[in-house]
């Protein structure tokens, strides 16, 4: 998926084959959804590959796209100059499924973490929240806030790591102005990352769109360092 992914499991049912389980999990999802491998199902398709063969999942996820541009009002949009890059809906749509996988095995207290993207299931090893950390998007090996979550993901949208790699569909030429980090925390992984990704490319409106989210909250950044948070954000800090 090209990014590190790593999996913590408390329960003493966990063994080594459901760490792999997991593993073979996301190498599937990257096999099937990378834009590039030429051998993966969305390559094909961008090479023309009729819609009568695509996979039943394939077009699952492609229908989800389309549902959340729908709920975005178009700042979710997965078609870049005629190619499809459902990235932004799947990363966190398998960390989703690679959690269930984990909890089909009987474990209840388990985190995944993705790119940055995270999972958070039950509590940590000594019975608490887990905490999550996020970062300076000016200073990467600086933690501007901790949160504490449990039965939720984590997600952070922005340009610190790839540069400005989101765009606002209905300015595709143009940078998002004012904002350089967003963190939502939401119901689960699915939600929160696909949300993050669209609130983003909204720029400084984003914070309110989240706002309207049920189960969603959210931490801006703007391009000055000043920090906006939605209205139920600090009861997760510590």
């Amino acid at each position: 998926m090209g990014m590190p992914v790593s999996v913590r499991i408390i329960d003493s049912v966990a063994d080594e084959r459901l760490f792999q389980k997991v593993y073979d999990y996301f190498k599937y999802v990257d096999d099937t959804y990378s834009t590039y491998k030429k051998t993966s199902e969305i390559s094909q398709i961008n090479d023309g590959l009729p819609k009568e063969r695509w996979s039943g999942e394939m077009k699952d996820v492609l229908e989800m796209c389309e549902q959340t541009k729908t709920q975005t009002n178009g700042y979710f949009d997965i078609e870049h100059d005629g190619k499809l890059d459902p990235s932004g809906l799947v990363k966190g749509w398998a960390i989703q499924n690679a959690a269930d996988i984990i909890a089909q095995e009987g474990s209840r207290n388990y985190y995944i973490d993705a790119g940055g993207d995270i999972q958070a299931c039950g509590r940590n090893r000594k019975g608490e929240a887990w905490r999550i950390g996020i970062r300076n998007p000016f200073n990467r090996d600086e933690i501007i806030k901790t949160v504490a979550v449990s039965n939720k993901g984590v997600a952070t949208s922005g340009t610190a790591v790839r540069g400005q790699h989101i765009y606002n569909p209905h300015k595709p030429n143009e940078p998002i102005p004012n904002i350089v980090s967003l963190t939502v925390i939401g119901p689960d992984i699915y939600n929160a990352d696909r949300f993050a990704t669209a609130a983003f490319a909204m720029g400084s409106a984003g914070i309110d769109f989240i706002e309207t989210l049920p189960g969603c909250e959210a931490y801006l950044v703007n391009s000055e360092g000043l920090a906006t948070l939605t209205s139920g954000f600090e009861r997760y800090v510590v």
